[in-house]
C-alpha cells in the first residue's frame, strides 16, 4: 500500500490575503496556487489513495470549504478521504465540525495554529478537541514553520500539543512535516504520547533538514508513529518517494549514519487508513 496522508486541492478563488502576498514575495508575482480536484485525481489515481484536506484560514487568505473538498472526495470512496477545517475562532467551531463529519461524511479535522492565528493549547479551544475526541476522527496539524508573515510562529511549536495529548489520550493526532524546523520536539512528543503520530511531508526539498529529522524519528526508535505524505500540490506523490529513497545520498563518502532501507520503506508502505481508523 501507498497511501498519502497529506494533500490538498485549491479552487479559484481560495487563496488570498497574506498567503498569496508573501508568496509572490517569495517566488514571484507570477505565483498562483491552484490544484483542482481533476489534477489532484491525476497525481493521486496510480496509488492506494489520499487524505484530502480543507483549509478555513481567513486570518491569513486561504479559504478552502469543506463542502469543495467533500464534493470531490465523494467521488472516490474508499480511496479518498476529506478532513474537515473549522476556524477554530468561531464560537459553533463545534457544531460547524459535527456537520461536516455526520452530513458532509468528512473524515477528520485539519488545524493550522501558525496560518489560523491561535493558540493551541488555549483552553477556549478546548471543546472543539473533545468535540474530534467524541466524534472518533483524528486531527491533522500544521506544527511547524511557514513563510506566511502575518501567522504566529509562537504557536506553532510541536510541543504546545503536548497537554492536548495529555487531556485527550485517546484522540488520534498527526502532526505534519515533522514539525519542521523542530523535528526533535516533535519526536519527542510522539515518542511520549501513544496516539500522536507525525507525517514526513514537504521535506524532500530540504535534504539536509530532512535527512537530520529522519535520524532523529530513528535513534528515538519512531519510524512506525511516522506516515507517508507529500503536501501536494507543493510536491508530488512520486516526487516524494523518490526523494525519500534518496534521503542518503548526501552521506555518501562520510561516516555519517544512514537511515535504514527498510525504515524509509516501511513508511511509504505504511497502512495509515487501518492506523488512523479512517476505513470504517
Amino acid at each position: 500500500m501507498i497511501f498519502d496522508c497529506h494533500t490538498h486541492v485549491f479552487g479559484p478563488g481560495h487563496v488570498g490575503g497574506s498567503f498569496l502576498a508573501d508568496a509572490k514575495r517569495a517566488w514571484g508575482e507570477q505565483y498562483e496556487l491552484i490544484a483542482t480536484p481533476e489534477q489532484h485525481w491525476e497525481t493521486v489515481e496510480s496509488f492506494d489513495g489520499a487524505i484530502v484536506l480543507a483549509f478555513n484560514c481567513p486570518a491569513t487568505g486561504v479559504v478552502v470549504p469543506n463542502e469543495y473538498v467533500a464534493r470531490y472526495v465523494r467521488q472516490h470512496p474508499g480511496r479518498l478521504y476529506g478532513f474537515a477545517s473549522v476556524n477554530p475562532h468561531d464560537a459553533d467551531a463545534a457544531g460547524q465540525l459535527e456537520f461536516a463529519v455526520k452530513e458532509l461524511g468528512m473524515s477528520g479535522l485539519k488545524l493550522a495554529p501558525i496560518y489560523q492565528n491561535f493558540y493551541p493549547d488555549d483552553k477556549r479551544y478546548y471543546p472543539l478537541y473533545a468535540k474530534a475526541d467524541e466524534l472518533g476522527i483524528p486531527i491533522l496539524w500544521h506544527q511547524g514553520t511557514s513563510f506566511v508573515s502575518q501567522g504566529f510562529l509562537d504557536a506553532s511549536r510541536p510541543a504546545m500539543l503536548d497537554p492536548i495529548a495529555r487531556t485527550f489520550p485517546q484522540l488520534k493526532m498527526i502532526i505534519a512535516h515533522l514539525g519542521h524546523p523542530w523535528h526533535g520536539e516533535c519526536v519527542s512528543l510522539i515518542r511520549k504520547n501513544p496516539n500522536v503520530y507525525a507525517d514526513m511531508s514537504a521535506l524532500g526539498s530540504r535534504p539536509w533538514q530532512f535527512y537530520n529529522a529522519m535520524m532523529n524519528v530513528v535513534e528515538y526508535g519512531v519510524p512506525h508513529k511516522v506516515l507517508f505524505g507529500s503536501d501536494y500540490s507543493f510536491f508530488t506523490t512520486r516526487q516524494t518517494i523518490d526523494s525519500f529513497r534518496a534521503v542518503n545520498e548526501l552521506t555518501e563518502g562520510s561516516r555519517l549514519p544512514r537511515v535504514p532501507e527498510e525504515t524509509i520503506e516501511s513508511i511509504i508502505h505504511r497502512n495509515t487508513p487501518e492506523i488512523l481508523g479512517l476505513a470504517r
